[in-house]
């Protein structure tokens, strides 16, 4: 009888070449066309399975370089140290400072999990609770979830006085300008802000909506008077100096 390790090498090999492998490409290397063939084979490996892709890609758990979020990528498909999507989810909810809301806990795990919070919030392996009109998943533990809202809290707290500290930031800058600056200053930010910039800005720096519109218009079209302040003819007419009369 052939020993264990040689019938695996030519799957070993191709591990080592791909990293991460489907069970058609598993089934050439082990010259078999039924899967339970290479279950079998993986049972004496240790080894883990894709949690996207529908779990299509395996590897050996001694390949993977995982990242500080216990996450892997190879060939498009994603790995966790902690083995299926329900799993990481659970993890990366637990050890979350602030917790998470769906849609940050996809953005770290780059595949839907709406549907995986709900199962484990039900199976009480999570706690998910209101938070300002959003569901804040946090950990299971009680003393843990009352530091991960309170460092939500804190978090929201912080972002919630940005707009009104930028607002401020924008008024001091747009003070410390010349006419023709400031209302390409203002012009700008309309440009950032995109539909509806004009009237925000407006109401920001207290200007007529008109103004900033035409320093918009003069930066999408480069007419800026470099070493004036205002156009030619603007201002004050000059006041004419008359003679004393003899």
């Amino acid at each position: 009888m052939r020993p264990v390790r040689f019938v695996l090498q030519p799957l070993l090999n191709l591990f080592e070449r791909l990293r991460a492998l489907t069970m058609p490409e598993m089934k050439a290397a082990l010259g078999t066309g039924v899967d339970m063939t290479v279950f079998r084979k993986l049972a004496t490996l240790d080894y883990l399975t894709s949690y996207s892709q529908r779990g299509r890609f395996y590897t050996l758990r001694s390949i993977p370089r995982f990242d500080a979020q216990g996450l892997w990528l190879a060939r498009g498909a994603w790995f966790s140290r902690h083995g299926t999507l329900v799993h990481a989810a659970e993890a990366a909810v637990t050890q979350a400072p602030a917790g998470y809301v769906a849609s940050e806990l996809e953005a770290v795990l780059h595949v839907p999990v709406k549907d995986v919070l709900l199962q484990l919030a039900q199976a009480a392996r999570i706690a998910r609770g209101d938070f300002h009109g959003l569901y804040l998943y946090t950990a299971r533990d009680r003393i843990r979830r009352q530091e991960q809202r309170a460092a939500r809290q804190a978090l929201w707290e912080e972002v919630d006085n940005e707009p009104d500290q930028q607002r401020a930031a924008m008024v001091l800058f747009y003070s410390l300008l010349n006419e023709q600056q400031r209302r390409l200053y203002a012009g700008l930010e309309s440009l950032k802000q995109g539909h509806g910039g004009d009237r925000q800005l407006a109401q920001i720096l207290g200007l007529d909506e008109e103004t900033v519109a035409r320093g918009r218009q003069q930066l999408l079209e480069a007419k800026v008077q470099r070493d004036r302040v205002r156009q030619p003819g603007g201002g004050r007419p000059r006041v004419e100096k008359k003679r004393p009369v003899s």
